[in-house]
């Protein structure tokens, strides 16, 4: 048998896995949500106002969160973009996925269905250079780097960020220094009501595709600086869809058959403030699924036996605390995933083709922070990662990753400029039990970020960027073994950034507030890894090939407007241009656009409220593309749009919140495909109920 690196840590995580799944989930697949962050000050201090200015205590908190949203958006170096709270209930959006669709400058690959895998690509970098990040701590995947945030909910989401780049604050892990940008999930904060110490909040949802999703999050004031919380979801849904696909000779309509799922998740988390100010939280993770895997749509086959099974755990913990001029911020994550998938269709001597993958990670992380003086700040970050793959493949090497990142950052920041820049170091070694391995690597990447404002107005800033940076080859890339093994080298990426943001809001008018904020970028890209195919089609190789240049701008409006009465209004444009080409000048594509790449994409969002009735409005539009390197008539990807509406309504009935939802997607039941032989839904109906206490 092959040793166990975490034979230790193992047997804390099969206790934990053994709880979430099997006592307190059955046979049920299981998902577990915790909140991780402390109750903010204001929201404790709002404890002891009465009970009869409880409206205005909730009224001045609604407004202090939007001032730190906007100050966040307008300050920071690099590109954000945020959806939090309200907003993220407007959309028609049940994951992760469906919301970040409506960022600016990002695709979302989507291979069908509600159980279709569902990656983000940021302003075309490719998938495995957008860093997930979850409570502040890197969601993993060693094996081959992305995270399908299909799995991720929005019932216990309070906000997503995007940074292009990275986040703008120096005090992070290096991890967060170490992506080409980072999308950041962040659980909802416990807050509770004077003279409360419990919170409930119970949704179901059900609609096409026999969606059944209940959900239940409960946050609980243990003590007067410690809470809880707990929040479980149940999803399942046969997945069965109609849609439509032609070829130009042939159209034909059929029904997807193998998109079923039925995932349930568990989240545990604690959190509080000490005696000095000091904060920390813990939290247990725990997933479990089994799912259809949505096939290509080629050659007149409509059906696919293919499953999947995953388990997915971990525990991570994180501390905060501020002493005179320096803070810290430690963090600690273990996390254990299994993957298993069958394949009836290959038949082997032992019998059909049915692989699992068995994960684990170890990971440490201490930032620090100095302030020198009132306008210089210094920053040192030190992360260590322990990642293991483990599967019953023929002949797996067994790889183990070392891997320890060390970054130093300094910010300067004063009235109107703030000037930040940091240097990661890289230091990574695999080995492997069979066959080569990769070796170490060794690398140093700056970056360096500029906001200005020029003039005496605080609402106009200007904001610059230059970083450089890598991903290593996955161990997919490295190790699997229908690919023949090669030294790859990481692909290395160079970004360029200028932009401004402008916000500004307004008192005794109908215009309340406009923002808006825009960005033109150069991005390099080099030493690509992409599967080509070796001596037979069934051994392929793993190459660096090509290089990708990507010009683009991004421009993302909002406003928010109170008209007559109690009627409300909120609007939202977004729109992408991208030119991502192939820059390798022997390449046979030399300056086509790269797959899967439209020039011309973007949204708008549109949202009405009226005393307890709310209407929203959204469009998403994604131009022509070419789904192969070749940018020839047969490879070319019509433009398609969707219309989706929601309808809201609010209620209480005694200090109970009730709020019912009808969502319709794909209102004109648009046939189309994010990839190429992965037909989307037509349209399709949800109905939500939710109840507060």
């Amino acid at each position: 048998m092959r040793r166990n690196k975490f034979a230790g840590l193992g047997i804390s995580a099969c206790f934990f896995t053994f709880l979430a799944f099997t006592g307190l989930g059955g046979v049920m697949p299981l998902n577990l949500q915790a909140q991780t962050q402390p109750v903010k000050p204001e929201s404790r201090r709002g404890q002891s106002v009465k009970q009869d200015s409880l409206e205005k205590v909730n009224a001045l908190k609604e407004v202090q969160i939007k001032t730190i949203k906007l100050s966040r958006r307008q300050t920071s170096s690099t590109p954000l973009q945020i959806l939090s709270g309200a907003e993220l209930e407007k959309l028609n959006s049940l994951s992760v996925a469906d919301a970040v669709r409506y960022f600016s400058g990002v695709q979302l690959k989507d291979y069908g269905g509600i159980g279709g895998l569902k990656t983000i690509n940021v302003r075309s970098m490719g998938s495995n250079h957008t860093a997930v990040f979850y409570d502040g701590v890197q969601l993993g995947n060693a094996q081959n780097g992305q995270v399908d945030l299909g799995k991720f909910s929005l019932d216990n989401i309070e906000e997503i960020e995007l940074y292009n780049g990275q986040k703008s604050s120096i005090l992070q892990s290096a991890k967060g220094f170490a992506s080409a940008s980072s999308l950041y999930l962040k659980a909802r904060q416990p807050y509770f009501e004077p003279g409360s110490s419990s919170r409930l909040k119970a949704a179901f949802r059900t609609g096409s595709f026999g969606l059944v999703n209940p959900s239940i999050l409960w946050q609980s004031k243990l003590s007067e600086h410690t809470y809880s919380t707990v929040s479980a979801e149940l999803k399942k849904a046969n997945g069965r869809y109609k849609y439509r696909i032609t070829n130009g000779v042939y159209d034909t309509t059929a029904v997807r058959t193998d998109g079923d799922v039925e995932a349930m998740r568990l989240e545990l988390g604690l959190n509080g403030i000490l005696s000095d100010s000091s904060k920390w939280n813990v939290k247990l993770y725990g997933y479990k699924d089994n799912q259809g895997l949505p096939g290509a749509i080629v050659a007149n086959v409509f059906h696919f036996a293919q499953r999947m099974w995953n388990r997915n755990f971990f525990a991570q913990s994180a501390y905060e605390k501020n002493i005179g001029k320096y803070s810290l911020v430690a963090s600690a994550k273990y996390s254990n995933d299994y993957m298993r998938f069958l394949n009836p269709d290959i038949v082997k001597t032992t019998g059909f083709l049915d692989n699992t993958y068995h994960q684990q990670e170890l990971y440490f992380s201490l930032a620090n922070k100095l302030k020198i003086n009132k306008f210089w700040d210094v920053v040192w970050s030190a992360d260590y990662q322990l990642n293991d793959m483990n599967a019953n493949l023929d002949l797996f090497a067994y790889p183990t990753r070392y891997t320890l990142l060390n970054a130093v950052a300094t910010q300067f920041h004063f009235d109107r400029l703030d000037i930040q820049a940091n240097l990661l170091s890289t230091l990574l070694k695999d080995k492997v039990e069979s066959g080569p391995a990769a070796g170490s690597k060794n690398e140093l990447t700056p970056s360096v970020m500029v906001s200005w404002q020029p003039f005496n107005q605080k609402e106009f800033r200007i904001r610059s960027f230059y970083k450089s940076i890598f991903r290593m080859p996955t161990f997919n890339d490295l190790y699997y073994t229908f690919y023949q093994f090669t030294v790859l080298r990481p692909e290395y990426t160079k970004q360029y950034d200028l932009g401004f943001t402008y916000i500004k809001g307004y008192e005794n008018r109908a215009l309340k507030q406009f923002s808006i904020q825009a960005d033109a970028y150069f991005n390099q890209l080099k030493d690509k890894i992409v599967a080509v195919p070796g001596t037979s089609q069934a051994m392929w190789s793993m190459r660096n090939l090509g290089k990708v240049a990507i010009k683009g701008m991004d421009v993302n409006v909002q406003s928010a407007w109170e008209l007559a009465g109690a009627l409300n209004l909120s609007l939202g444009l977004t729109y992408t241009y991208q030119q991502a080409i192939d820059a390798d000048p022997i390449s046979t594509t030399y300056k086509d656009q790269i797959p899967y790449t439209p020039k011309h994409s973007g949204t708008f969002l549109a949202g009405a409220s009226y005393k307890k009735f709310a209407l929203n409005y959204s469009y998403l539009y994604t131009g022509e593309r070419y789904d192969q390197s070749a940018n020839i008539p047969k490879n070319y990807v019509q433009p398609f749009y969707t219309h989706d509406l929601a309808l809201h309504y609010n209620t209480q009935i005694q200090k109970r919140k009730l709020r019912l939802t009808g969502e319709v997607n794909n209102l004109l039941n648009q046939a189309y495909a994010v990839i190429t032989n992965y037909p989307m839904p037509g349209r399709s109906y949800r109905f939500s109920l939710t109840y507060e206490y």
